[in-house]
Order: structure tokens, then C-alpha cells, then sequence
């Protein structure tokens, strides 16, 4: 882990993630990219890259350089490499490239969640970054002094197409010398025996080395509850699942369990790219 992305909008859920980032910087001797994106127009966009001055545009560049200021005086970032990043981008979406240029291993984002019908036809930032970046997103909901992680809670159906996310969460779970809790939920609508969901989840494990785990099979009335009642049952510090990031029409029928977790869940949660 040597370099972190770490969009803001210099809201407190932003500062809480820069902090969290900041101690996993400290830890692991790594780097911290600070976003801020503009989000102009096309037009503008290619005309400030014809180096034209537009008003608009030239307001919110100073003004975001004014507020990155501001952040970069904060004590929890002294003696780090804190990168000032402003990029003129169209939306969230075009995160995977951003990542790719700066060689980026994890992004770090703030999130209090949205509900009901913003969270239907809208959805949050935090949402979106998840649904499309191609890197592991850790998603704080709160401030964390001290940002540990002993349990850590990774969801899955288990299936093959897991695998490599699996291998991922593992080097989580050995960063942190945390206990790995693997879990399948049970539902009414996908029902497995004990037996069956034993079976599968020791083929999944297969040929991995990491020991420091445990088994649950936990029945719920849906996934999404049950992740979280799980979690809250054994007071986890962090919730790991995979996510496909669906687009579209795609997404908006079938919905995506990664993000209303990101939406509804109390605690950290970090999301894996199949």
C-alpha cells in the first residue's frame, strides 16, 4: 500500500476519511492523494486546457487551492507526503483513470449515506466511486481517533468469481493482523444447508495460507440485514464485500448489495472490484 486516493469536498465525512487515511500513511510509509474534482462543463473543461481564463472556472480553481490550504495545515498530516490534486473531470466515473495515473492501491472516501428516492434515481458520490473503480474503497462513516481493525467481516456467496477478491481482503486482514470472518447469509429465497455452505466455503478457501479465520453461516431476512446484524453481533471494525459494479439499467433493476451497504451500514466498509 503506497499510494492512497482520498477525494474531498472538504466536508466533515471527507476529514474523517483524510484522517484514516493519514493513519494508514503513517503505518505503511505511503503516500496520500488528495482529490478535489471540478466539476465544469465539457466546454469549460477544454478551454481550460487551452489555457483560456474563464471567470467561473479560475473562482473555483482558487478556491479549492484556498480550502486544500486549509486542510494541509491539519496536525494528524504533518511529516506526510500529501499530494494537492485538482482534477477537471465530468463526474465520479472517470476515478478508474485518475487511479491508473497515480498508481493508486486504495481509495479512502467519506460517506453519510443517502436513502429513499435520492438514493434510487441519485445516489451518493461514495456510490458512485465504488460502482466504478477497479482499486479496493474504504468507506468511513465516522470520525476514528484511533483506526484499528480486529474483526473484519468479509460477506460473500463464496463463488468462484470471488476468488480474486478473496485474495485481496486476505491482505487486508494481514495488514492488520485482524481476524477474518467469513460469512454466508442465508436466505429465505437462497437457502443453503450447513453442509452445502460448509463445502463451498472450504473449496473457496482452497490453497490460501491465511489461518486466522472463522466460519459463520448467519440467517437473516435479507443479505444486506444480515451482513449488518452479523457484524454488530461480534462488534466488527470493518466490512469486506465484493461488488461487480453494475451500470445503468442493469444496476437500477438489480441493485447492488456493496452499495446499500455503503449507504446503510454503521461501520467502516471496504469494497472489492470483481
Amino acid at each position: 500500500m503506497k499510494n492512497i486516493l482520498v477525494p474531498t469536498d472538504f466536508s466533515n465525512q471527507a476529514e474523517n476519511a483524510l484522517h484514516v487515511a493519514a493513519q494508514l500513511a503513517n503505518k505503511y510509509d505511503a503516500e496520500i492523494y488528495l482529490l478535489h474534482l471540478l466539476e465544469l462543463p465539457l466546454q469549460q473543461v477544454d478551454a481550460m486546457s487551452t489555457h483560456s481564463e474563464l471567470p467561473e472556472a479560475m473562482f473555483f480553481m482558487k478556491l479549492a487551492h484556498k480550502r486544500f490550504t486549509e486542510v494541509m495545515s491539519k496536525d494528524f498530516l504533518q511529516g506526510l507526503i500529501v499530494h494537492e490534486t485538482v482534477e477537471f473531470r465530468q463526474s465520479f466515473n472517470e476515478i478508474p483513470a485518475i487511479c491508473e495515473a497515480k498508481n493508486i492501491d486504495l481509495i479512502v472516501m467519506g460517506s453519510h449515506g443517502v436513502s429513499g428516492l435520492k438514493e434510487i434515481f441519485i445516489g451518493s458520490n461514495t456510490e458512485k466511486v465504488v460502482r466504478n473503480a477497479t482499486v479496493p474503497v474504504l468507506v468511513i462513516k465516522k470520525p476514528h481517533d484511533i483506526f484499528e481493525v480486529n474483526d473484519f467481516v468479509f460477506a460473500s456467496d463464496f463463488s468462484q468469481d470471488n476468488k480474486d477478491t478473496y485474495k485481496q481482503a486476505v491482505k487486508i486482514a494481514t495488514a492488520f493482523d485482524a481476524r477474518l470472518h467469513l460469512v454466508m447469509i442465508n436466505t429465505a429465497n437462497n437457502f443453503k444447508t450447513t453442509t452445502e455452505a460448509d463445502k463451498c466455503i472450504e473449496e473457496f478457501t482452497k490453497g490460501t495460507t491465511y489461518d486466522n479465520y472463522e466460519v459463520t453461516i448467519y440467517n437473516d431476512v435479507t443479505v444486506e440485514l444480515g451482513i449488518m446484524n452479523f457484524s454488530a453481533s461480534i462488534n466488527a471494525d470493518l466490512i469486506g464485500i465484493s461488488t461487480h459494479g453494475r451500470q445503468g439499467i442493469a444496476h437500477f433493476f438489480n441493485g447492488s448489495i456493496s452499495e446499500d451497504l455503503v449507504n446503510h451500514a454503521k461501520r467502516p466498509v471496504i469494497t472489492f472490484k470483481i
